[in-house]
């Protein structure tokens, strides 16, 4: 852990307000070189004496920039040593950085510097405060790897974050609700083969479910592995320029393999 913002005293003094002593396997740093001025050797240095390393926090990331004008290409360049100098040694190096004070309607447009900064990582994490001192906060997850994610989470008395809602479980409800419809739909149907208009009207003529033609799409592409074992088999294709849905009531023994997505291109 480079805390280059840090003493070692108030390193010491954060770590008794979590636990009583750190494990063997954590190290702090309170001096490092700049990248590209001798970061990447410490690091690599650090990684051959310690080869169960898997996690390198560096915070932060401004502290490790060479002075040169904030450019998109500089930002690219800056991270990317970073980036391929994990990768190269297989852990994570985890980059702690400011957030623009204004707001903005992405949170991760407030990312200080250019765009290069989030294009260049593999994820990113943005950590908000529901207001200062308020002990309440929203974590929320963006990444080349990852499902967009956010977490609403507060603080408790021994400092620890703790989880109080997951959009992931909200994901996890929008596919058991999916999965419901579509499989009640095709107990009387057995087939349907139609556009997300067609499909939409026929599982929520009333609209009470909401589920907009565009949206109907999306749900089935995110729960094609929960519509599998649900017995429902999945294709999703272009016909004449528009997207059609193909979906199949199967029995257990015509399921091997079911439920995979095709889409093509537009074909005539």
């Amino acid at each position: 852990y480079l805390c280059l913002e840090d003493s070692v005293l108030r390193i010491q003094n954060r770590l008794f307000e979590i636990a009583e002593d750190a494990p063997d396997s954590v190290h702090f740093c309170t001096e490092c070189a700049p990248i590209g001025q001798g970061l990447e050797k410490q690091i690599e240095n650090f990684s051959m004496e310690h080869p169960g390393t898997v996690l390198v926090i560096i915070d932060t990331l401004q502290m490790v920039r060479p002075i040169h004008d904030t450019t998109y290409a500089n930002d690219y360049r800056d991270l990317s040593v970073l980036k391929r100098l994990a990768d190269r040694l297989g852990l994570a190096i985890l980059l702690i950085h400011h957030l623009r004070k204004e707001k903005a309607e992405d949170v991760f447009h407030r990312i200080s510097g250019t765009t290069a900064i989030s294009g260049a990582v593999d994820s990113s994490f943005t950590l908000v405060e529901e207001r200062r001192g308020s002990g309440r906060a929203k974590l929320t997850c963006i990444g080349r790897d990852i499902e967009y994610r956010e977490l609403e989470l507060e603080r408790n008395a021994d400092n620890v974050w703790e989880l109080l809602s997951d959009s992931r479980t909200q994901l996890e409800r929008l596919e058991e609700r999916i999965v419901f419809l579509l499989s009640g739909f095709l107990k009387s149907q057995g087939e349907f083969i139609g556009t997300p208009t067609e499909l939409s009207q026929r599982i929520d003529p009333d609209g009470q479910e909401g589920i907009t033609p565009k949206k109907v799409s999306r749900m089935i592409l995110q729960s094609v592995e929960a519509l599998r074992k649900g017995g429902v088999s999945v294709v999703i294709r272009r016909s004449n320029g528009k997207r059609i849905i193909q979906l199949r009531r199967a029995d257990s023994d015509d399921m091997e393999g079911a439920g995979e997505i095709v889409p093509t291109d537009p074909v005539s």
